[in-house]
């Protein structure tokens, strides 16, 4: 082993078994100050290869060492990491500051000669400059060193955000000894309930709020006394309500987020955090997004108030529950669907091996992009249930990028599922540097001695996680800072993403994944056709809550641009009056616990999810066709999306694969919701 501090070494893969907290801040320190030497050198410097290129290399480097830091945190979490990246965060996040504000490199950049560029080249350089620009460079004192001090300050409480939702996950369990309590919960999930008691030193079974455990209890639980206690402790995770009120509130950081958020956006000339957003997005304004999600919101209430009626009234028939209170409504649309649809998720799982739905799913890349995805052996790994793959062009051995897969919840692993970059694709000199990507996911591990298997919804969740990986894998773009998805504009980041899922629910794909655990059997076509009539079961309800989610982001980052600041409750509430047909007790606290826009990038941009579902309902509409070519369009989606990533415009990428601009009509289509 050599003695370099294993997160500046160079190698293709990060040594994850060698890195220790305490080579955090040395690495750190080191990787800026030998980026801060590169950057003096461009500024000094002339030209697109010795400025551009040398600061794309430069940042390259540092990534390699700070992205490792990061993932690590996601994934093998610990006391000792978390006090290494707490101190080491502020200062990359100086840092950043610090670069985005130098002048003189802003300068060299500027004057750069565009004649001559390619296409990716003038976008990166232009996306660069605007990046510097967002940055605060064009500032003057004291708005410039104010401007740095926020983005900061900001860092710092969207990491302590999410570190409090991580330890509220993990402070909170609740331990069975009577199995009645557990009626109607799957065996699997019970089996995983024993495991987590064992690893306590406890009999019975241990619920906690890692979402398996969650979704096992609310969408299950014939207790709905247990459902309850688990929907409290869940919804008010980091708050100041449940049963640990006040030990890791997210508040004040909300509070202060929000104020830090609107006094970057009014330093760099904006109304508000929403009109920065957007400025680098697809959408125009957010008069433009707030309509399109209350046009959603109009088409969709109707039924969602006729599903939550016919809920209300099979759970009052059915199931002896009076009033359908939100903890109810999982388990009593589980029951539901058994019903009136014959769906039984827990025998649709017990269908679906996790191993074949990978086998499927690579298959299924292979058929549409014409690559293959191979298990490989040799590279580190950070747990024992990590896999690495290989991805190659038929026939070639030589790899064209790279996998790795880490599946399955555990302690000090944070929840969701998410795709991060390894390493981006990258050519120096003569030597170029393979994509690679990191495919995280939060499912329940097997059974002692048994395969994992997936529910449906989890299948989906994993193609969903391909779709973002396939952008960066495939990415054709040397260039870091536009290949795969970084330089994609966030509201059309997740079309490869949501493009993936349909092919989740396609009748040959599901044949092909399936195997019951016991006999072997495929699911049957009779089943299949079930799930399909299924699919948009509750479905307007499912719309209205994503609908609630955005219009709550997109208000409450307008709403920080008044002078007392927004009361998070009372926007939550005003939000949930106009669009939601499901509405939580007062005490339960969505926002502590909403780290997608506290401490996961989608700030003032939430509504990206739908934005980007319009996009890719109209791409699936072409390989939908019973006609269509597959492997034609495949390769037409590859070269013109994926494979271009952030080197051009978003809507450019769309036009070349689909022919013509976005059809508003198809996500209609898709959600039912056409006519």
């Amino acid at each position: 082993m050599t003695d370099i501090n294993p997160l500046l070494d160079a190698r293709l893969h990060p040594r994850f078994a060698d890195i220790r907290p305490d080579h955090v801040l040395p690495a750190v320190e080191s990787a800026i100050a030998t980026h801060r030497a590169a950057m003096r050198r461009c500024a000094a410097a002339r030209g697109f290869a010795d400025v551009f290129l040398a600061k794309e290399s430069a940042d390259a480097a540092l990534s390699r060492a700070w992205q490792t830091v990061g993932h690590l945190t996601g994934v093998a979490n610990s006391p000792e990491l978390r006090a290494a990246h707490g101190k080491a965060q502020p200062l990359i996040d100086t840092y950043f500051a610090e670069v985005g504000q130098d002048r003189a490199l802003y300068d060299a950049l500027a004057t750069i000669p565009t004649d001559g560029l390619s296409e990716a080249e003038a976008r990166a350089l232009a996306l660069t400059l605007q990046g510097f620009e967002l940055s605060g460079v064009a500032l003057d004192e004291p708005d410039r060193t104010a401007f740095a001090t926020n983005s900061v300050e900001q860092g710092r409480l969207a990491t302590e955000f999410a570190n409090a939702v991580m330890d509220a996950t993990e402070a909170w369990t609740l331990h069975i000894t009577d199995t009645a309590r557990l009626d109607g919960v799957p065996q699997s999930d019970r089996d995983a309930m024993a495991r987590t008691a064992q690893a306590k030193g406890l009999d019975g079974w241990l619920i906690d709020l890692h979402a398996p455990s969650v979704r096992a209890i609310t969408g299950f639980a014939a207790d709905r006394d247990l459902r309850r206690t688990v929907y409290e402790a869940y919804g008010t995770r980091a708050s100041d309500e449940g049963p640990q009120a006040g030990q890791f509130d997210n508040g004040e950081r909300i509070a202060q987020l929000l104020a830090l958020r609107q006094d970057a956006a009014r330093l760099l000339g904006h109304a508000d955090a929403v009109a920065l957003s957007l400025s680098t997005k697809m959408a125009r304004n957010g008069e433009e997004v707030d309509a399109f999600l209350a046009d959603l919101a109009r088409r969709a209430r109707p039924r969602a108030e006729q599903e939550l009626a016919e809920l209300a009234a099979f759970a009052r028939d059915h199931l002896g529950i009076e009033s359908i209170e939100p903890w109810d409504v999982g388990y009593a649309t589980e029951q539901m669907r058994r019903a009136v649809h014959a769906v039984d998720e827990a025998e649709i799982r017990a269908h679906l091996p996790l191993a074949r739905i990978l086998d499927g799913m690579f298959a299924l890349v292979t058929d549409l992009y014409g690559v293959e995805i191979r298990a490989a052996d040799g590279a580190p790994v950070w747990h024992p249930d990590v896999r690495y793959f290989t991805v190659h062009r038929p026939g070639d051995d030589a790899p064209v990028a790279a996998l790795y897969c880490d599946m399955f919840a555990r302690a000090a692993k944070r929840g969701g599922a998410w795709m991060d970059v390894c390493r981006p694709r990258l050519r120096e000199a003569d030597e170029s540097q393979i994509p690679i990507a990191y495919l995280v996911c939060n499912f329940a591990s097997g059974s002692a001695g048994k395969p994992a298997h997936l529910t449906h919804n989890d299948m989906v969740t994993l193609f969903h996680e391909m779709g973002h990986c396939l952008h960066h894998l495939l990415t054709q773009v040397d260039l870091p800072s536009v290949g795969g998805i970084a330089g994609v504009e966030w509201d059309a980041v997740e079309l490869p993403s949501q493009f993936m899922e349909n092919f989740a629910w396609e009748p040959a794909m599901l044949r092909r994944v399936s195997a019951h655990e016991d006999s072997g059997a495929p699911l049957d076509e009779a089943t299949i056709a079930r799930m399909l009539a299924a699919r948009r079961f509750m479905g307007a309800v499912a719309l209205l809550r994503q609908v609630e989610f955005a219009l709550f982001d997109l208000r409450l980052h307008r709403a920080a641009a008044q002078t007392n600041g927004p009361d998070v409750q009372q926007v939550l509430s005003a939000v949930r009056a106009e669009v939601a047909v499901i509405h939580p007790p007062a005490w339960h606290r969505f926002a502590h616990a909403f780290s997608h826009i506290f401490a996961g990038g989608y700030a003032a941009g939430y509504y990206s999810y739908l934005w980007a579902e319009r996009l890719s309902a109209d791409a699936f509409e072409a390989f939908a066709d019973e006609r269509a070519d597959r492997a034609a369009l495949g390769g037409l989606f590859r070269d013109h999306v994926l494979a271009r990533g952030g080197s051009r415009p978003a809507l450019d990428n769309f036009v070349a694969f689909r022919g013509r601009e976005p059809d508003s009509a198809a996500l209609l289509r898709s959600l039912g919701l056409a006519a």
